[in-house]
């Protein structure tokens, strides 16, 4: 399954009210990332979010297509409500405040893949069986 990494530049001194904002976050109820016409065409496997002075690092796992992951994420309200609460502590405005806006911002923000290794796992294996 591919990753992603998405970085925010924070204000170094805010890393304990930035891992606040992240600590009630509300998931999206379902993994499964609609197209347009309501069918899947990704689904959401994973996140985590690592923070160390002024760089933020949200890792995304995925199956599917990566533009239709971001165009969900920026209507998610769990999503949205971080990157309101995280706007003050950013080095520099991110504009995520329409669906276009977060899908450039997204794009802006991904670090480049530079390796992905990983195991099948049990599921992917009883799957394969």
């Amino acid at each position: 399954m591919p990753f992603v990494a998405i970085t925010y530049d924070i204000k170094p001194g805010h890393e304990d009210e930035v891992a606040e904002v992240f600590s009630g976050f509300r998931r999206v109820r379902s993994p499964a990332v609609p197209d347009d016409e309501g069918r899947e065409a990704a689904k959401i496997l994973a996140t985590a979010v690592f923070i160390r002075d002024g760089l933020l690092v949200r890792f995304i796992e995925y199956e599917g297509d990566l533009d239709a992951v971001a165009r969900f994420m920026a209507v998610q309200p769990g999503v949205r409500e971080v990157e309101r609460r995280l706007a003050p502590y950013l080095n520099n405005p991110r504009d995520t405040g329409t669906v276009e806006g977060f899908v450039a911002t997204f794009k802006q923000s991904m670090l480049r893949s530079v390796t992905q290794i990983s195991v099948p796992r049990e599921a992917e294996v009883a799957a394969a069986s």
